[in-house]
């Protein structure tokens, strides 16, 4: 068990960003932005090495959001035409973002994450992960309305992902990946009243889909011994804004009926609620706790750090532990309200408060 992670989004540096907006437009050659992309991930893969995280990932630089992976290769989605999802702020400050639906069967383009890990793989000696779109996290962009062209019932079009899913899964254990992160914070929008209604407009009854994406990912991730597969479970996170709040106790179930090994858990700040929830997490399961905020520039303490360590290790035992940022730094691409030298300090923290813990 690695005992310093990441979650797999870092902040785009400003020339991949003005990179990407040349080449949607046809100012750059797939080579040429190819090019830029891999410096990109060159620089991401130095900073995790130079803060001392065990497990690097390619910072998400290939994507426009940590779920575009699965949109930029998967033919069948309106890009933005999709439930638009409103992210918020302690001060209330709100942006919408608008999300893919889809409008026509579901025909793989290319493999969502074979370039990501290979050139990963090459960059590196320290551990590596890919992290993977959930069906859970892609149920969310069916309309009942929008999609019934394509999809009559929801059932079929998760069915498609289920099968598209599984393949991505066996191409990157084909390749060598050994840890694949399963991206979810759909599940925590099962928490919110608001959120539950809105699934429910666009056909889909939240308590039943709670049950359908537990089998789904246990389909998608079973019979693969030796490889660590990981479930991320935040509440939302675009620009340092936040789309639900409540504790897990709700959805333990996810814990004790899913086949994932790891749970990296949000717990940066009230919102997330206490570690109770956690006794329900299997004993043969761990859980990497996410103390460390990747929304807010202020620098935790690491004396603090260790007091929630220590909090969490009275619900689950201390070797059953581990410590991250509570999700990514740029799960959109245009990034959290931090810079790239508070990222840098946070990666740090979380290295060094991990090897005094653990060792």
């Amino acid at each position: 068990m690695y005992r310093s992670d990441v979650v797999g989004s870092l902040l785009r540096p400003a020339y991949l960003k003005e990179a990407r907006d040349r080449h949607e437009k046809g100012g750059l050659t797939e080579a040429e932005f190819k090019r830029i992309e891999d410096q990109a991930v060159d620089e991401a893969v130095a900073l995790q090495e130079r803060a001392g995280i065990e497990v690097i990932t390619d910072g998400d630089m290939r994507r426009y959001a940590f779920y575009g992976h699965f949109v930029d290769s998967i033919d069948g989605f309106d890009k933005l035409g999709g439930w638009a999802i409103p992210f918020r702020d302690e001060q209330g400050e709100e942006i919408v973002q608008k999300r893919p639906v889809v409008v026509s069967r579901l025909r793989r383009k290319r493999h969502m994450c074979a370039e990501e890990f290979t050139y990963l793989r090459a960059r590196t000696k320290n551990a590596v992960k890919t992290t993977l779109i959930s069906a859970q996290q892609a149920a969310a962009y069916y309309d009942s309305d929008k999609s019934s062209a394509a999809y009559p019932k929801i059932d079929a079009y998760m069915a498609d992902l289920v099968d598209i899913l599984r393949g991505e899964i066996e191409e990157l254990i084909r390749l060598g990946c050994t840890y694949i992160q399963i991206d979810s914070p759909q599940y925590t929008a099962l928490l919110d009243p608001d959120l539950r209604e809105g699934y429910r407009k666009r056909g889909n009854d939240p308590d039943r889909l709670l049950d359908l994406s537990i089998e789904m990912d246990n389909a998608i991730i079973s019979d693969h011994p030796g490889i660590t597969f990981g479930l991320h479970l935040c509440r939302g996170n675009n620009q340092s804004k936040f789309y639900a709040r409540g504790d897990y106790g709700p959805i333990t179930k996810v814990f004790r009926n899913t086949k994932f090994q790891l749970f990296l858990l949000e717990y940066d700040d009230e919102r997330s609620g206490g570690f109770e929830p956690l006794s329900q997490v299997p004993d043969d399961r761990a859980v990497v706790l996410g103390l460390v905020s990747s929304k807010k520039p202020a620098l935790e303490s690491k004396d603090e750090l260790k007091h929630r360590i220590k909090e969490a290790s009275a619900v689950i035992p201390l070797e059953r532990l581990a410590l991250s940022p509570q999700c990514g730094f740029a799960s959109t691409i245009e990034g959290n309200l931090l810079t790239e030298e508070d990222q840098e300090a946070k990666l740090r923290l979380v290295a060094g408060a991990a090897r005094e813990v653990w060792g």
